[in-house]
């Protein structure tokens, strides 16, 4: 199910936090909340980790993963880069990679298969991305927009892209990742999904401003609905998310 919270005064949950399948890491906020509302939902099944990127707090922005490896920039300090290994389970790889553009959550999408990474990335990032998360690499835009990392966001199950997507781009990032995937938003019609939520294979986290019909379409593309729920939820997704798509189209 699909969570709605916010860091502080921020509604943009994917900048201050980052999710996979097995760990999560927050950024170190005023107040405690935003690292509570992780934790209880996933402290039973993945460690949830307090941390920092050169001293900032939008972890979520600055690094890139999987349940592989875990990306972080050059302006990591040693620090940091202990704890998080300290931190981490011992099948993670975190790997600290020299990269001019250091907003590694922006120009890369990842899931534990494939990803999607900015055209004009360095030849050696790619490289140890595909050594570190064990993935299939493509050079991709998404909507018109080269930061693919903020403006689509995708699992293993589904996947939501900009709303500005074409249907024919849909359909050719959906033979590349192999998975089901649909134009929309997040936080009452922001496009930027990369900042707006963090998602895994099994729950989801949204800004507190996410409608309830984003959050109907978000549950339903991730596959993220409690099981039996029955069809009756179903159908009421799908029609939500054509009208949606109507809107958007």
């Amino acid at each position: 199910m699909a969570t709605r919270c916010a860091f502080e005064n921020s509604n943009e949950v994917g900048v201050f936090a980052a999710l996979t399948n097995a760990y999560c890491l927050t950024g170190i906020g005023g107040s405690e909340n935003f690292y509570s509302i992780f934790q209880a939902e996933l402290s039973q099944h993945i460690p949830v980790v307090h941390a920092t990127i050169g001293g900032n707090r939008f972890v979520g922005r600055t690094t890139a993963g999987n349940r592989r490896g875990l990306l972080v920039p050059s302006t990591t300090t040693d620090i940091e880069l202990q704890h998080l290994r300290n931190s981490l389970p011992d099948s993670v790889v975190v790997q600290r990679i020299e990269e001019r553009l250091s907003a590694l959550g922006n120009i890369i999408a990842t899931n534990d298969h494939v990803a999607l990474i900015h055209p004009d990335t360095d030849r050696e990032t790619e490289d140890v991305i595909v050594d570190v998360l064990g993935v299939e690499v493509f050079r991709q835009t998404v909507g018109g927009q080269a930061l693919v990392g903020s403006y689509c966001k995708f699992t293993n199950q589904g996947g939501m892209v900009h709303p500005r997507t074409t249907v024919e781009d849909i359909e050719e990032l959906c033979g590349l990742l192999q998975v089901p995937l649909i134009a929309g938003t997040v936080n009452r019609g922001s496009d930027v999904l990369g900042g707006g939520m963090v998602v895994n294979d099994w729950s989801a986290f949204v800004g507190l401003d996410t409608t309830g019909t984003e959050v109907s379409v978000i549950e339903s593309i991730f596959k993220l609905q409690q099981r039996g729920a029955g069809t009756q939820g179903a159908s009421m997704v799908t029609d939500m998310r054509s009208s949606l798509i109507d809107q958007l189209s």
